[in-house]
């Protein structure tokens, strides 16, 4: 990827769009890119000129010369701005009518309303960021943690890029020295597929993408979190679960049973894991058609599930396994790898609260739950054993990302799987059929896949999936 340019790139068609939150705020930034925006830049503010990576003080005027606003006008010159075109920011006060009557002024002016992700579509287009690093600037936007956000900052530096950007370029050597040898065999007739240096460099190439698959996963958890969903009978203390892991009263809780009638969506930040918690309503045979309802949802919500939180009433229930195979029914073989058993009210017990492993009495649930399922003694009345939960839910989902984390998407992990298969056929070939050129077709492939995470080989499908994703003003 290059960072600079040799010279100024060829410009779109201006663009301009919002680039502040919707509301009012101290500031709001209206933001052009194009090969008009210098001169509508100059036009609004009735400059004469703009000095590149100045702020100007200036007012923002209509066609009949009347002031819209009054702010600060920058000019940034291509090729040395985000998209790598000529940009103009108009940074006024931040209120949507002002704003609104600004971005008319705009498209009065020729400019078109920008698409949802252009700004960044056209800097990508312009050698200025990578896929990995568009998807970033997203991520740090929508961060809902700290570690969230210094994980897409970093990826937006180009961390994640440059160790696929190795790997890549590893991977392109290797298939041009396999490629090579097919087409120019040495004098001496050396044999190159069993002189053992493809076989040594297939063997680092799997390492390395095993070393940053690794980061990926924990990349991906950190990105997008968990799906937690608590499920139980009638009282016995999901919604007090809830409350307490979000630190508010967020549920309604009663000595009512059936108080809670569908589902309530939280999304809470638990030790550096992100988690999104859904309440649900008890599960029990009812006539109430409305309780009933609240019923169903909850049973598609655990199907739904990443980790499910059984919560049960431990001083009435000395059997969660029994429980759990009358609650669940036929789906506690699906459910048994994704399981945790909540022990709450267990202050009501005089017994301390730690964790504890499963044992069953009924065959099927051994089975199925055996060394997959852990219960948790919790007083949601107390607080105690509430850390203990989080930190069993932490290692339910392998969560312990290193403090260098990488933010990593689904696409990320795919596109590198596929690469370690296609390396692993490589191997194959080289090793099982000595077939040259099987080898570097399979490599082909891999190269292929891989160059998909940061754009080097990329699909307008793709593209359109990705930045479609954004605000309108990235």
């Amino acid at each position: 990827m290059l960072n600079t340019f040799e010279q100024t790139p060829s410009q779109n068609p201006t663009i301009a769009a919002i680039a502040t939150p919707i509301g009012q705020g101290g500031v709001g930034v209206i933001r052009l890119s194009g090969r008009s925006a210098y001169e509508l830049g100059c036009q609004i503010t009735g400059k004469k000129s703009l000095t590149p990576r100045h702020a100007h003080f200036a007012k923002f005027t209509d066609a009949k010369g009347d002031t819209i606003d009054e702010g600060v006008v920058i000019y940034f010159k291509a090729p040395h701005s985000f998209t790598g075109e000529d940009v103009v920011e108009l940074q006024g006060h931040g209120g949507m009518v002002l704003q609104n009557m600004l971005l008319t002024r705009c498209f009065e002016l020729g400019a078109r309303q920008a698409t949802a992700g252009e700004f960044s579509l056209r800097a990508f287009e312009n050698d200025k960021i990578d896929l990995v690093q568009a998807e970033a600037i997203a991520d740090a936007i929508s961060a809902t943690s700290k570690a969230q956000a210094a994980s897409a900052i970093r990826s937006l530096s180009g961390e994640f890029s440059n160790k696929i950007n190795e790997l890549f370029d590893n991977l392109t050597n290797l298939r041009l020295y396999v490629e090579a040898s097919i087409d120019f065999p040495d004098e001496e007739d050396v044999d190159f597929l069993s002189d053992g240096v493809i076989d040594s460099r297939l063997q680092k190439l799997l390492a390395g993408i095993d070393e940053i698959l690794a980061t990926a996963k924990q990349g991906q958890l950190l990105r997008d979190g968990v799906h937690v969903v608590l499920a139980g009978k009638p009282n016995a203390g999901k919604s007090s679960l809830l409350n307490r892991l979000a630190g508010t009263e967020r549920a309604i809780v009663t000595d009512v049973a059936g108080t809670t009638r569908d589902t309530l969506e939280e999304t809470l930040v638990l030790d550096g894991l992100t988690v999104h918690l859904t309440d649900t309503a008890g599960l029990r045979e009812t006539a109430d058609k409305v309780e009933q309802i609240g019923i169903d949802r909850a049973k598609t919500a655990i199907r739904q599930a990443d980790i499910l939180l059984m919560v049960y009433d431990v001083s009435r229930e000395t059997d969660p396994e029994t429980l759990a195979k009358t609650l669940f029914d036929d789906d506690c073989q699906n459910i048994a790898t994704r399981l945790l058993m909540v022990a709450n009210k267990s202050d009501l017990l005089d017994v301390s609260c730690e964790t504890l492993n499963v044992r069953s009495s009924d065959e099927r649930l051994s089975k199925n739950l055996k060394n997959s399922a852990d219960v948790i003694h919790v007083s949601c009345e107390t607080g105690d054993g509430i850390a203990d939960l989080v930190a069993m839910l932490k290692e339910k989902v392998g969560f312990h990302p290193p403090e260098n984390s990488l933010i990593a998407r689904t696409r990320h992990i795919d596109a590198l799987r596929r690469t370690r298969q296609y390396v692993l056929e490589a191997h194959e070939q080289l090793t099982v059929f000595y077939a040259g050129e099987l080898v570097a077709e399979s490599l082909r492939s891999a190269q292929q896949s891989l160059g998909e995470i940061t754009g080097q080989v990329s699909a307008d499908e793709l593209l359109g999936k990705i930045f479609s994703s954004f605000c309108i003003g990235k």
